[in-house]
Order: C-alpha cells, then structure tokens, then sequence
C-alpha cells in the first residue's frame, strides 16, 4: 500500500511550496500534516524543514513577525499548534514565548453575547465554523500543555454554543456563519444564518472536534456533548457523501446542481476526523470501513502522480468567505465561482493528515 502521507509531504518539500510569505493558519495546516509524518517515519528531514519555515516568523525574544494581537484574527491563532509541536520537540524557550502572546489573543479577543470568539474584528458578532479550528483548537491544546483544566469548560462552550446557533434541524448540518447582530447582508435578516453548508466549513468544524477530543479531559461534563455532537456532525455529512465517488460536494447540499464539483480540501478534512473519530471510539467502530472506503475516493478523485514522481492534489477551492471587500454572498453561485486549484495549502495538510489516519489504521 502506497504511504500518501509521506508522498505529498516530499512532493511539498520538492516543490519549494512557498509556506512563508505570510503568517497564515493553512501553512501551519500543512505543517500540522508533516509532522505528522515526522511522528510516523521518526526521519528528522521533516522537522528539520517545519524548524526552518517557522523560524521565519518566530525571533529570538518569541516576537512574530507578521502577527498582530489587535487585529483579533482567529485564523492567526492555528499555528499555534505547530510551535506546540515544536517546543515538545526543541525544549526552545523561543516557541514558548511566541504560545504565549497568541494566548494572550484568548483574554481580550471580541465573542458574541453567549462567549464565543467572533470570527476577526472585521467580521463583528460573526461566528464561522473556520474559527472553531483555528481558535478553539489551539486553545485546547494549549490548556492541555500549559494551562488551567478549568478553561476547558470554555472550550467546549465554543462548540456547543456554535452548534446551538448554526444547525439546520432539518438536515443535521451546520450552515457555514452566524452574524448575531443580523446586519450583515449575506445573512438571513430573521435567523442571521448563511444561505448554504459549505464542504470545508463543516469539514473545518468535525476536524476541530476530533482533534479538541483528543486532548479534551475524560472527566470534564461537557466530554460528552462534544462526543454526540461530532457524531451527530458525521451523521449528517454521511446522508449527503456523493455514493460514486465517497467524498463530498463543494456545496453540501447542492447535490449535482450545475456547477457544483466534488472538491478536495473538505473531503479531506471530512475523511481525516471520520479515520481518526473511529480510531480513538469517538464514533463507532461500525464507521470503519465507511471511512476506509471515503479515503480511497480521495486517492481516486483527487490524486495525480506527475512524470517526476510527485503528486498533485487537484480540485481545491482557493478560498472562500462572507462579506468583505469582495463583496462574498454565500449563494450557491458564489461557492462555485471561487478558483478552483492544485496543491494549495489548505488542501495539502488535510490530506496529509487524512493520509497519516489510514496509515495508523493499516499499523
């Protein structure tokens, strides 16, 4: 069987994938999947190269070059869980002083009136299913290295709250963003909620779940709601998973409506928390082969092998948002007009890491 994991990592470091021109959450992504390869083949060329793109950011005191406390981005908190990886491995001080001035962001970051992280100053009074993955995750795992047990409570409190506002009843979805305040103009002027389920929100948020569960205590009482939450997340992405292929469309309830594409980076993210979910029982054992099943539609859909030996991953959606300058509407329109690419960032890390699953599975 053919180690993806490792194949997309060395196609990552052979390309020169540029993971440095900003302080941005999907290069810590991608990190997060190559080190999982480290941990796996223990071949220190891996963190040698995560050490060597980081170090471009991270000083000497621990200042960040390009990170802005003030800003009050969510996204600029997800590296944090590579330069966790990186002061387990190094003992560097420098990792930790940078851990610390993204803790910092927690204390004084904006939240809606029910405590949860708005997604950037930007975007007031807004929650993303995106931010659970850059905020509430790395707060966990911070928590779990460094801080209070106690804060915990306020990490589950991100999910269940954000469950609450952002499920569809009907189809056990969660709709990509809330604005509490209802003003904004993509959302609905009674619900405040975004016009669609988009794949990689939701594959962002059941990402977010397994990896919070991990480091979540056993005894704390809202282990529990996280567990059936995920579950009933899962649940959900199963009814709508493309039968032929196994993974999952660009918009998640737009079925084969002109336009819409089975799309990588989502799939991805859906796939690696359904491996690992089942792996560590936070979904039943009955799921496995269901799992086994969507991580070869990857390989199948998605993967090329290039006459240099490398592999692409193809049909990633570039990005995708509301508001802003741009004007982003969350209509099924919009979701389909967004560049569609190879080997971007956010679609490489998911896949890493949905590759280091399988792998574990196989062991």
């Amino acid at each position: 069987m053919k180690k993806y994991a490792q194949w997309m990592a060395d196609s990552v470091i052979a390309r020169k994938i540029n993971l440095t021109d900003h302080w941005g959450y999907e290069y810590g992504l991608t990190l997060d999947g190559i080190a999982k390869v480290w941990q796996q083949t223990g071949d220190s060329k891996y963190l040698d190269f995560i050490i060597e793109t980081m170090d471009h950011f991270i000083q000497e005191d621990g200042t960040i070059t390009g990170y802005r406390l003030k800003e009050y981005n969510i996204d600029h908190l997800n590296n944090g869980k590579i330069l966790l990886t990186l002061y387990k491995a190094t003992g560097n001080e420098k990792y930790k002083l940078a851990l610390q001035s993204l803790r910092k962001q927690i204390e004084t970051h904006p939240r809606t009136s029910e405590g949860v992280f708005w997604h950037k100053q930007i975007y007031p009074h807004q929650i993303w299913l995106d931010g659970l993955y850059m905020g509430a995750t790395f707060y966990a795992a911070y928590i779990k290295k460094f801080g209070n047990p106690a804060e915990f409570d306020d990490v589950a409190n991100q999910f269940i709250i954000t469950e609450k506002n952002l499920k569809d009843e009907k189809t056990g979805l969660l709709y990509h963003a809330w604005d509490e305040a209802k003003e904004q103009f993509w959302a609905d002027k009674k619900t405040g909620l975004s016009p669609h389920f988009w794949v990689r929100a939701m594959g962002w948020y059941v990402m977010a779940l397994a990896d919070t569960l991990e480091v979540f205590p056993e005894d704390n009482k809202n282990r529990e709601k996280l567990v059936v939450i995920f579950n009933d997340c899962i649940h959900a992405l199963l009814q709508v998973q493309d039968q032929k292929s196994h993974v999952w469309y660009q918009v998640l309830d737009g079925g084969e409506g002109k336009g819409n594409y089975l799309e990588s980076s989502g799939s991805s993210m859906i796939v690696y928390a359904l491996l690992k979910g089942v792996r560590k029982g936070y979904l039943p054992a009955s799921l496995k082969e269901n799992a086994e099943q969507a991580y070869q539609g990857l390989v199948d859909e998605f993967i090329l092998e290039t006459k240099e030996g490398l592999i692409n991953l193809n049909k990633v959606c570039y990005v995708a948002g509301l508001g802003g300058k741009d004007k982003r509407d969350g209509t099924f329109t919009y979701y389909i007009s967004e560049p569609i690419v190879s080997n971007e960032p956010k679609g490489l890390g998911s896949f890493i890491l949905a590759s280091g699953e399988a792998e574990l599975q196989r062991r």
